[in-house]
């Protein structure tokens, strides 16, 4: 690479001396970076005279070919500062519904105002999907709960949200202040179905307490959860970012005996860096999980 930007310089001055001045260097050594690089391609690239330099028909065709590719690298690494400097560049994440619904807008939407340059994806997944987005490339990192039996992923936590049962404010039990897990699965429930992460952690919690939900419908998405419940259909089992949001509507009783917790990670690829631009997204994302659960 060295005996290339030497050539070039001489070639687009037609001069070994200006070449030198231009590079601080003597004569002969540009001369022997000329000679190394004709070595490695097996032709003279240069018409030597006392006079003037001259490219031969071999030189000015790599002339063309290495101007490009100096150009290239140039404009490489320009791209390159721009995005260590968080000015240019993409940014993909990958977020469960409870958190892209209530914390993240105000998040990216302060993010895209401070760094127009950075274009900002996102991808609305549960927690299998989301999982299998970070395998496959398709977002730099996600945020969700963390989960067992995917050692190709590193979960980092970011903070621990309480899980609540929700009901509509006329309900009878609207008046506690929390509800035991024993008292809660004698009510009719509506739950999340069976592919989703937060049932998941609920049929483990109630299954080692050796009890078992008896009255309950299974839903897929919050606003149909919420509508049930509305009406009085049965007590929503939802994560606590949701909470503030539904407080004008609903009661929310956290669940206790045992206590109803999951952990919300940082989520990405074992061994993968993240530019600077997702970094910095991240450490928004946790500031404010942590601030929103009380400990920022």
């Amino acid at each position: 690479m060295k005996s290339v930007q030497v050539f070039v310089i001489v070639a687009e001055n037609r001069s070994f001396r200006k070449a030198a001045e231009i590079l601080n260097r003597s004569q002969s050594a540009v001369s022997t970076q000329v000679k190394i690089l004709e070595e490695r391609v097996g032709v003279p690239l240069l018409h030597r005279t006392t006079r003037q330099v001259e490219l031969t028909a071999e030189g000015e065709q790599l002339l063309v070919h290495a101007q490009r590719a100096m150009a290239a690298l140039d404009f490489g690494l320009h791209q390159i500062a721009d995005s260590a400097e968080i000015k240019t560049g993409r940014v993909s994440i990958g977020c469960v519904p409870s958190i892209a619904a209530t914390i993240l807008p105000t998040i990216l939407a302060g993010y895209r105002a401070k760094r127009p340059g950075i274009k900002l994806e996102l991808h609305e997944l549960d927690a299998g999907q989301l999982l299998k987005a970070i395998r496959q490339g398709i977002v730099h990192f996600g945020i969700g709960p963390e989960l067992e039996s995917f050692s190709d992923c590193e979960f980092e936590p970011i903070t621990s949200e309480p899980i609540y049962a929700l009901l509509p404010k006329s309900h009878w039990l609207a008046g506690r202040v929390s509800i035991k897990l024993e008292e809660l699965i004698d009510l009719p429930l509506i739950i999340a179905s069976s592919s989703a992460s937060l049932r998941n952690a609920l049929d483990a919690l109630v299954s080692a307490r050796g009890l078992q939900i008896v009255d309950s419908m299974e839903v897929n998405q919050v606003y149909t959860m919420l509508a049930l419940s509305e009406v009085g259909l049965g007590v929503a089992i939802v994560p606590g970012t949701m909470v503030p949001k539904l407080s004008k509507v609903f009661q929310a009783l956290p669940i206790i005996e045992p206590e109803f917790r999951r952990t919300i990670c940082q989520i990405k690829l074992k061994g993968n860096a993240l530019s600077p631009a997702a970094q910095e997204l991240i450490n928004s994302i946790a500031k404010a999980l942590r601030n929103e659960m009380g400990i920022g």
